[in-house]
């Protein structure tokens, strides 16, 4: 009976780690470009799903513009986060700056607690409801929309840091923020951008995962995590990290929820990623790097 299941829980793996990998692409933008660690990128996702449900509901918008305009507001959000309690910190050290981020977690879930309320929101899912049946698993067509556009953006994304010279620059100021302003590279804007980007990766992310587990205000507080665990998991800061250890949490939750229980999912998954870090610190693709003292 084991057999027959592996199908369904390797589609199931495969479609929340793809969710997994957006979070935690989100995650490396960031810590690329200023070393942070963003502790509001859950609510990036949070915030994504909920405007696209006030959007498609309230505005009765149609889905392709709320989407857009959803995505667009929520790296918009992220843009100001930026400009506006991090860059005019006074105390410029790391954790002061992480604290800030938390804060703004604990800011923005509040404020979507008064405008969404407290209850689950779902909107309807792309592609209707009717399941694909394949290899004795059963494919929704939302699990095909998220894998499709998770590919297209991954494959978006690599075009534009490795084929274009705004990317290029963003990977230089990441690289050597130092040599990049040398060169007449504006770090600041480019600062900006990664957390407009991070902060649409996270709201596409919260858009697709909602027609199939629903989100509410406080959602993207577990979400961010698990995003944060599968970035560590890759190797924090690396772009293939983020994906692979995505995948590889979903997967690995996927399964030990079927196979002991769902009521332990998310122990399950925290516990496989502390067992891979203590035989490998860095992650799968990180680089473990040594201080002379």
């Amino acid at each position: 009976m084991f057999w027959l299941l592996i199908p369904q829980f390797f589609v199931s793996g495969i479609t929340t780690g793809s969710i997994y990998a957006l979070i935690a692409l989100g995650y490396c933008l960031i810590q690329n470009a200023t070393g942070l660690v963003n502790f509001a990128q859950g609510e990036f996702v949070m915030l994504g799903a909920m405007m696209m449900v006030s959007l498609t509901h309230v505005a009765q918008l149609p889905m392709p513009l709320a989407f857009l305009i959803s995505t667009a507001a929520v790296a918009v959000i992220g843009v100001a986060l930026e400009q506006g309690p991090l860059r005019h910190s006074r105390n410029r050290d790391i954790l002061t700056l992480v604290m800030i981020t938390v804060g703004a977690s604990i800011s923005i879930r509040g404020a979507s607690m008064l405008v969404w309320g407290k209850n689950s929101h779902i909107f309807p899912p792309l592609g209707g409801e009717s399941p694909i049946v394949l290899f004795n698993a059963a494919i929704m067509p939302q699990s095909l929309w998220i894998l499709g556009i998770s590919l297209c953006v991954l494959g978006l994304l690599y075009l534009f840091f490795h084929r274009t010279l705004l990317g290029k620059a963003v990977r230089a100021a990441a690289d050597n923020p130092f040599g990049a302003v040398l060169l007449g590279i504006s770090v600041r804007r480019l600062v900006a951008l990664a957390f407009a980007l991070s902060g649409a990766l996270g709201a596409l992310a919260g858009i697709l995962v909602t027609p199939i587990t629903s989100m509410s205000y406080d959602a993207g507080l577990m979400l961010g995590l698990k995003g944060f665990a599968g970035a560590i998991l890759g190797g924090y800061g690396s772009t293939v990290g983020a994906v692979v250890g995505g995948l590889l949490l979903g997967i690995l939750e996927s399964f030990g929820a079927g196979l002991i229980s769902s009521a332990y999912k998310d122990a399950i998954a925290f516990i496989i990623l502390l067992a891979i870090l203590f035989v490998r610190p860095s992650g799968l693709f990180g680089s473990a790097r040594v201080k002379r003292l």
